[in-house]
């Protein structure tokens, strides 16, 4: 199973003193188009004024544009640790044993805007880029990314994909076809019998949800035995529209 993850606008600043090397990330054939964002975004961050406009900066996240700058040279560290907000707080990555982070590696992807999906323990560098963002001498980063993401998944060809990313990075990498997959809702069921999408709990059950997987580690080649696991560790998860599974909280 592969699970694919949204990333966080907020990030921990700081990390190893090792610099980003972009033959070290999962999925390798996408170095392209990794190179093309990273450069496209580094030379952005020479003009502070005119990166505050592009990436919609308020004064206080002016910070940010240093990141960028040292994109190339700046500390790393775990993708799974450079990222914070509700999600990745309930995965909770540092508080997890050798063995559950290296399910995380294995099996999570992280779908960044200048680097594409990344391996969970792949070590990246602070940055500041969002997946709607065109960079200046770049077509809009869906047209850099969703092809080249979509042959890249297609050639790790996984057995089935669990899409917990947000529409938006959805777009930097659809499934590709004849892969079987199933792109993860968050609902609740109402005393009424209704069925209703959650948002402000949506990140956090999502994180929950991977970090429970990464404890438990069970091995999932399907929706079936993903459901199966489910029933069996009491998380609810039930088919939902076409092409979803619902998990029920």
């Amino acid at each position: 199973m592969l699970i694919l993850l949204p990333p966080s606008e907020t990030k921990r600043s700081g990390g190893r003193r090792s610099s980003l090397r972009l033959d070290a990330l999962a999925l390798a054939q996408l170095a392209p188009q990794r190179a093309q964002v990273i450069d496209a975004l580094v030379s952005l961050a020479a003009d502070e004024e005119e990166s505050a406009r592009i990436l919609k900066l308020s004064p206080r996240q002016r910070g940010d544009i240093a990141h960028n700058a040292a994109l190339r040279t700046g500390p790393t560290m775990p993708a799974v640790d450079r990222y914070t907000g509700v999600l990745y707080d309930a995965l909770d990555a540092s508080g997890l044993d050798a063995a559950a982070r290296r399910w995380l590696g294995a099996h999570v992807l992280i779908h960044s805007a200048p680097f594409g999906p990344v391996a969970a323990l792949d070590a990246i560098p602070a940055y500041r880029l969002a997946a709607g963002t065109t960079l200046p001498g770049l077509p809009p980063l869906r047209r850099v990314w969703a092809d080249a993401v979509t042959a890249a998944i297609a050639q790790r060809a996984p057995s089935f994909v669990l899409d917990l990313r947000s529409e938006a990075y959805a777009a930097l990498g659809p499934i590709p076809a004849g892969t079987p997959h199933a792109y993860l809702r968050v609902v609740t069921d109402g005393a009424d019998g209704t069925t209703r999408a959650l948002n402000h709990f949506n990140k956090h059950a999502k994180g929950e949800l991977v970090r429970q997987l990464a404890t438990d580690r069970p091995r999932i080649a399907s929706i079936d035995t993903l459901r199966r696991w489910a029933d069996a560790a009491g998380v609810v998860l039930r088919e939902g529209a076409a092409g979803e599974l619902d998990l029920v909280v």
